[in-house]
């Protein structure tokens, strides 16, 4: 029987470029829209944030094909004396030829930059444990698919591999790759363990990969025992920092991985981010671990071009926006307002002045989000106005203007450092250069753009918005 998948689930893209793939979980779920995570409340605004494992989910929706990321890998082996090896094609894996097929069906030409120095590590014939710090749309998903598809024994349907995930619906798109790149291996079998989806008393899972959330995961193997973790070759953890830095799911995920025969499996963590204590956590709990570290690029501020405009109140903040609209030439930009309120209003005055605007702010489910985002991306809106829900999870290469409408601060009214870095970081992504425009309404507007400027170590000038020439001037440097 078959689950079907919600608008939002087949709106979203793999970031390996999959599309229209359909799943064929063993058990029907109730509903698409069940997810194990927990919910929380930002401190900014009115707003409500999605949680990690939906920024993750909305990450994901924008990306449909990999990205040529400009960063240098940093590895860590866990035996310093073993020579580091990488791969410029697939054949050099010695993988099978069904598997093979399926990289190549997919679109694969080459591996990516993440793959070339992981994947001779992941498939190797004596396995190695790594953990992996990798951006969204680097080939994570598909580094540690093909780890799973190429351990595993078709002939027997008892789980042999086990990848957790922090939400229905990325545990779903996981399955997708899964499919995609096994389609040619003879009775591949995949068992979904989400919620929804439940096992009579006594009977067993069955499908040689075992992709879940870890509620239900940990259900069907420490209390139904329908999961034997004696035969479980390859244990993934995927999106690990929003898995381990999620109270409820970090307990559930130590309470599977203790099941886990230490010196047989494989353990593989895969995620876009950690934090240090995230990743002295993973490295704790992966024992023997290689380490692969991609500098975030959204971490430099070196090719955005800051600025700060001096405005009276929201109307000479949008006049200051429509002359800016007339000077710069703008590809697609973001626009940060601290209320829904205040987006709802620009939006719609942008609307009647002829932009073409979309309106994402935090009363909106995940799945109307998620529709949001792809028309984005798409280019079907050029300007996105929106409240601080998303201020992560836009990584749009066409972006060139991040306008904070209003300047991001704590609930108790100072500079927040943290959010503005992931503000202008929307801009100037993947080694292109942005322009980040910051207006500054009165006294206490100044005092947090100075202490932003002083936090970061970079001048942010004053712009006159209302000088053409000081517009064209300042916008056309190079």
């Amino acid at each position: 029987m078959s689950v079907e998948d919600d608008d939002w689930a087949t709106a979203v893209d793999i970031q390996e470029g999959l599309t229209k793939v359909e799943i064929q979980p063993t058990k029907p779920a109730s509903t698409g829209k069940n997810s194990e995570q927990d919910e929380f409340t930002t401190s900014y605004g009115d707003e409500q944030t999605p949680t990690q494992g939906d920024q993750s989910f909305l990450r994901k929706v924008l990306r449909q094909k990999l990205v040529t990321t400009q960063s240098e890998l940093e590895v860590q082996q866990r035996d310093p004396n073993s020579p580091l090896y990488s791969v410029r094609s697939f054949e050099e894996l010695n993988l099978r030829p069904e598997l093979l097929k399926g990289i190549y069906q997919m679109g694969f030409n080459r591996p990516s930059k993440i793959q070339e120095t992981a994947l001779p590590m992941l498939v190797s014939q004596q396995p190695q444990n790594l953990i992996a710090q990798s951006q969204s749309g680097t080939g994570k998903t598909a580094a540690f698919v093909l780890t799973m598809l190429s351990r595993i024994d078709t002939r027997d349907d008892t789980p042999q591999c086990l990848c957790l995930s922090p939400t229905f619906e990325l545990a779903l798109q996981t399955g997708k790759v899964v499919e995609a790149m096994g389609a040619a291996m003879p009775d591949l079998k995949i068992c979904y363990a989400l919620k929804g989806i439940r096992l009579g008393r006594g009977e067993k899972a069955r499908g040689q990969i075992v992709i879940g959330t870890p509620g239900t995961t940990m259900d069907w193997t420490v209390k139904h025992k329908s999961i034997d973790p004696s035969t479980i070759k390859v244990f993934v953890l995927d999106e690990a920092d929003v898995m381990i830095d999620t109270q409820g799911h970090k307990d559930q995920t130590i309470r599977i991985h203790k099941t886990l025969d230490k010196e047989k499996c494989q353990f593989l963590f895969f995620s876009a981010t950690y934090d240090d204590e995230v990743m002295r956590f993973a490295e704790k709990i992966v024992p023997h671990a290689n380490i692969i570290q991609l500098k975030r690029e959204e971490e430099t501020l070196t090719n955005i071009k800051q600025y700060q405009v001096h405005c009276r109140d929201m109307d000479q903040k949008y006049d200051a926006l429509a002359n800016i609209y007339a000077t710069l030439s703008v590809g697609q930009a973001v626009i940060f307002c601290h209320t829904r309120n205040t987006a709802k209003w620009l939006a719609e005055k942008m609307h009647s002045d002829g932009y073409i605007v979309a309106l994402l702010s935090g009363e909106l489910d995940v799945s109307s989000r998620a529709k949001i985002l792809k028309r984005f991306r798409e280019g079907k809106e050029r300007v996105l106005v929106t409240t601080n829900v998303c201020a992560r999870g836009i990584d749009v290469e066409q972006v060139t203007l991040v306008v904070n409408f209003d300047l991001p601060m704590t609930k108790d009214r100072h500079a927040d450092f943290e959010t503005y870095i992931h503000r202008i970081g929307r801009t100037g992504r993947f080694g292109k250069s942005g322009v980040a425009i910051n207006f500054v309404s009165d006294r206490h507007d100044e005092k947090i753009i100075n202490k932003i400027g002083d936090h970061f170590c970079c001048s942010i000038p004053v712009l006159d918005a209302g000088d053409y020439d000081d517009l064209e001037d300042k916008l056309a440097e190079k």
